[in-house]
C-alpha cells in the first residue's frame, strides 16, 4: 500500500479527484451504513439533495488527493482574507485554528506552515497515530515539514500546544471531531447531542489566544485549493458548556456555506473510545 501512495503522488490532482468522485459513490452505493449515516446528517441539516449530492463525490476526494499532499510536488494553494491571520499574529497572543471535517483540512495546516510556519511561527497540530502500520509511517514521514509540528492526543500533547500558545505560535483542531473518553461533553451539533472536545475552549481560555475559523475549499477540475479563514463571530461564554456549544454553533455556521464538501459521512455522534 506504501508503494501504491507513492505512485499515486505523482498524477496530476485532477485525475486524483476524478477517482476520488468515483470512489466516493461507490462507497455510498455499496455500504448500506455509510449511506444510511450520510442521509441521516444531511437531515439533521434540513439539506435539500441539491446541497448534499455533490458532497458524495467529494468525500472520495478527500481520500485520494491524499498521496498528492502527503508525498507528492505542492499543490497550488489560494488564500482568502490572509489579512486575518497577519493581523492575529502580530498581536503575539497566539492562534487557534479551527477547521470542521469540511473540504480539504489537510491543506490549511500545510499551506499555513509554508506561509507563516517556515517564518519562524509554527503550527502545532494534534496526531492521532493510525492504527495501520504502514499508514503510519507514511503519515509521520508527511508531518515532517518546516513549520508544522504535532502533538499527540495525550496531557503532554495538550502541554505542546499550551506551550506553543504562550509563546505566540499557532495551533489547529478539528472541534468536530470525536475526542477519547474523559476529553470532552455532549453538546448540541445540528440539534443531536454529539460528544464534542473542550480542549479547543481550555486552550482559549487559559491563553488569552486569538481564534480563527479555517477551511480549505477543493477547487474543481484539480485547480488546487482556496484557504478560507473568518474571525469568531462572538466571544466565548465564560462557562464550559456554554463555551463548547458556541464552538460546535461555530462549525455549523461553517459547513453550511458549503455543505457540497462536507464529510457527512463521519461519524460524529458516535460513542468515544476508552483508549486513546
Amino acid at each position: 500500500m506504501a508503494t501504491l501512495f507513492k505512485l499515486m503522488s505523482f498524477l496530476p490532482l485532477w485525475l486524483l479527484h476524478a477517482q476520488g468522485w468515483v470512489l466516493g459513490w461507490l462507497a455510498f452505493v455499496g455500504s448500506n451504513v455509510y449511506r444510511k449515516r450520510f442521509l441521516a446528517h444531511v437531515r439533521l441539516a434540513g439539506l435539500s439533495s441539491r446541497r448534499w449530492l455533490t458532497a458524495v463525490g467529494e468525500s472520495g476526494k478527500l481520500v485520494t488527493e491524499l498521496p498528492r499532499l502527503w508525498l507528492g510536488q505542492p499543490v497550488p494553494v489560494f488564500w482568502e482574507s490572509a489579512a486575518l491571520v497577519d493581523d492575529a499574529l502580530a498581536q503575539g497572543r497566539g492562534i487557534v485554528f479551527l477547521t470542521p471535517h469540511l473540504g480539504c483540512f489537510e491543506i490549511t495546516a500545510q499551506a499555513y506552515a509554508q506561509r507563516y510556519g517556515v517564518g519562524g511561527k509554527p503550527m502545532t497540530v494534534l496526531f492521532r497515530p493510525p492504527r495501520q502500520t504502514w499508514l503510519r509511517k507514511v503519515v509521520q514521514a508527511s508531518r515532517q515539514r518546516p513549520g508544522l509540528l504535532t502533538a499527540p492526543t495525550t496531557l503532554s500533547g495538550v502541554k505542546q500546544m499550551i506551550k506553543a500558545l504562550k509563546n505566540g505560535e499557532s495551533v489547529g483542531l478539528l472541534p468536530d471531531q470525536v475526542p477519547p473518553l474523559g476529553m470532552g461533553m455532549m453538546a448540541p451539533f445540528f440539534g443531536q447531542s454529539a460528544y464534542t472536545m473542550t480542549l479547543s475552549v481550555r486552550l482559549i481560555q487559559q491563553t488569552g489566544a486569538c481564534v480563527l475559523l479555517a477551511w480549505g475549499e477543493r477547487l474543481p477540475w484539480g485547480r488546487g485549493f482556496k484557504v478560507h479563514v473568518q474571525p469568531l463571530q462572538a466571544a466565548l461564554p465564560p462557562a464550559l458548556p456554554e463555551a463548547v456549544a458556541a464552538i460546535n454553533h461555530a462549525m455549523e455556521s461553517l459547513v453550511m456555506q458549503c455543505p457540497q464538501q462536507y464529510l457527512w459521512g463521519y461519524a460524529r455522534y458516535k460513542q468515544p473510545r476508552e483508549t486513546l
